[in-house]
């Protein structure tokens, strides 16, 4: 709803080689309605607007979009709205300070498989996690049935890696890493990255 961001994100998005400006909207009531016909591999939600929360339209849109990656844009960043985008299906999360550049990197990188967060979002999630696990005082049965390895990838897939930036910081193959990740699917009972890292951080 904010015409000015609204613009120069059609801008950057449309001059940006490789992606495609496929619709805009300025309240989530028309985006619900239209967006799964435009099926768009990724949509860019802002939080506050008019009508409904962005929280509520990513949750009524994801499961008619199971394909589409939801990357939340917003200036609000306390970690009960992190959290419930996330639960509600977002796999981003950035704050509109960011710049162009980290905004068309987190497109790309959500769309190829990654959870692009703000550093401070970042921050903000493992904070919250740390002091959930001191709460709690011990981990779920599920999470910590999880080998050293899968618990460290699972870490860094909480932190946004993709499954290659994963491979070289472990110095292992991609399709281990792959395996890795079907087990830490299997031991969790989750189907997604977002459904792993949540129930990891111990948010779910």
């Amino acid at each position: 709803d904010d015409e000015t961001l609204s613009r120069t994100l059609s801008v950057l998005i449309s001059g940006n080689p490789g992606m495609t400006l496929v619709s805009v909207y300025s309240n989530p009531v028309e985006a619900v309605a239209r967006l799964p016909e435009d099926g768009p591999h990724v949509v860019i939600m802002d939080l506050q607007m008019p009508g409904m929360t962005g929280i509520q339209a990513i949750a009524k849109l994801k499961p008619l979009m199971q394909d589409t990656q939801f990357l939340v844009l917003t200036s609000h960043c306390d970690d009960e709205q992190v959290f419930d985008s996330l639960m509600a299906g977002a796999t981003g999360y950035l704050l509109k300070r960011s710049s162009s550049v980290e905004i068309l990197q987190a497109i790309s990188e959500i769309h190829n498989g990654g959870s692009p967060m703000s550093s401070y979002i970042a921050r903000l999630v493992v904070q919250s996690y740390m002091t959930k696990k001191k709460k709690a005082g011990q981990k779920s049965d599920a999470v910590s049935s999880l080998s050293p390895r899968e618990t460290e990838i699972v870490s860094l897939l909480s932190q946004g890696h993709l499954y290659k930036e994963i491979a070289d910081e472990l110095n292992i193959s991609l399709e281990t890493v792959r395996t890795h990740i079907r087990r830490v699917y299997e031991k969790l009972q989750v189907n997604t990255r977002t459904e792993a890292v949540v129930k990891y951080l111990g948010l779910w």
